[in-house]
């Protein structure tokens, strides 16, 4: 079974696959695909198996459940309870003096979701199988000296996760600020009922196509990685506030035609056309960043009286529940199964007006704070989940020495910098 100082994985576990018919068995746990997120080692949330039907797999605490759907979905999760599953799902028990914590580790290593997806049949419905993935192998080591290993990949899940709560935790406080902003203002004021909804009694309604200059669709110029002086924005870029430089293209075209698309500080950019129509509800606002960038021609630019509104407002309330489902509620279906958004549309919509600049202004600061934390807390969140793999990437292939690792110091450092960093 050995090669080498390499093992495989039907060394740590067998493939269980005892079924249960779930009608005997109503209220026991019962986990579906939707329960096991991308990339984490948990469960997220489960149902009772008198709520599905045909047969089930059973399983029991310390398995591990592995999707064999779509192997580059990345699913796999240690079973904290005894229950019943999918058939989607692969039940897989650790042998005995195997840590079970440890097995799930191994099972979303990049190396072994690459090895899975080379065993997938079906072009729909790509699955792989026990068959293939129990010939994938690991360093011995893992086997020899499991309790650093395991301890380091659950000591950076749990940071991971604690720090995704965070991310999500910022991201409602934004949610609640907008409802409560948009319909009280900066005071707490009360409210009257308008076509918008709820909004502060001092506040007015006016339609976009009076507070703006103009309204310009966007350049169809190729865009490719290959750098030029003008850098496009594109749909990827466009986020709810503010542009998101990552993922960014490059045009190249002459200046005279470039300078009819480049944008000016406190453009705003709404995305015209999508497959997903509350992605229409995006507006951002440009700040001059990346210089010289141009818009792409899913993308129209609004130039607004900026003596009259700020942009930041703008942005922040289309952005909103509200603005986005008066956004939506104007986009027409193509036959390609995208909506469109069009410049007279966006001339029909309404926006809350408060009195004076500075109360806009100041409604825009609080949400340009909140926003600034939410993108720290995100941002930490991706810097640990590559963390997160590379650690474990490292184990799978031997590149990170276990008896070299001190556990202490890297736990301290968790602890000192809290969930979101790890350095």
């Amino acid at each position: 079974m050995r090669e080498g100082n390499t093992v495989p994985v039907s060394d740590l576990c067998d493939l269980v696959a005892d079924q249960v018919d779930p009608r005997d068995r109503p209220g026991a746990l019962y986990v579906g695909l939707s329960n096991l997120a991308s990339g984490r080692l948990l469960r997220i949330g489960a149902g009772r198996a008198s709520e599905v039907r045909s047969s089930k797999f059973l399983f029991r605490r310390g398995d591990t459940l592995y999707s064999k759907l779509r192997p580059y979905l990345d699913k796999a999760v240690l079973a904290q309870d005894d229950g019943t599953c999918t058939t989607e799902l692969l039940v897989l028990r650790p042998k005995e003096r195997v840590d079970p914590r440890l097995l799930v580790g191994v099972l979303h290593s990049r190396a072994f979701i690459q090895h899975a997806l080379q065993g997938t049949t079906g072009a729909q419905h790509p699955r792989t199988s026990w068959s293939h993935i129990r010939d994938f192998r690991v360093p011995a080591v893992l086997h020899t000296e499991q309790e650093k290993a395991t301890a380091l990949v659950w000591l950076l899940h749990e940071a991971l996760v604690a720090c995704e709560a965070s991310a999500d935790a910022a991201r409602s406080l934004k949610v609640g600020a907008m409802r409560l902003l948009f319909t009280r203002g900066l005071r707490g004021e009360a409210q009257k009922e308008t076509e918008i909804g709820l909004m502060p009694e001092s506040w007015s309604v006016a339609r976009f196509g009076s507070v703006r200059l103009r309204l310009q669709y966007g350049t169809s110029v190729r865009c490719s990685n290959e750098p030029s002086p003008f850098p496009v924005l594109r749909i990827p870029n466009v986020e709810s506030g503010g542009i998101n430089v990552d993922s960014l293209k490059f045009g190249q075209l002459q200046t005279a035609v470039a300078d009819r698309y480049k944008l000016e500080d406190g453009d705003l950019l709404f995305i015209r056309t999508n497959g997903v129509i509350e992605r229409l509800g995006a507006c951002a606002v440009y700040r001059g960043e990346p210089q010289n960038a141009l818009f792409a021609s899913y993308l129209i630019r609004a130039q607004i009286k900026r003596h009259r509104v700020d942009p930041a407002f703008v942005a922040h309330f289309f952005g909103s529940a509200s603005g986005t489902a008066l956004v939506t509620g104007r986009a027409t279906p193509a036959a390609d199964g995208k909506y469109n958004l069009n410049t007279a549309a966006i001339d029909d919509l309404p926006l809350p007006l408060p009195p004076t600049l500075g109360e806009q202004r100041g409604v825009a600061a609080i949400l340009n704070a909140i926003d600034a934390s939410t993108r720290l807390h995100f941002r930490r969140l991706y810097e640990l989940q590559d963390l997160f793999k590379a650690v474990i990437d490292g184990l799978v292939k031997g590149s990170i020495r276990v008896a070299d690792l001190d556990l202490s110091t890297i736990a301290g450092r968790v602890a000192k910098q809290g969930p979101g960093v790890v350095a």
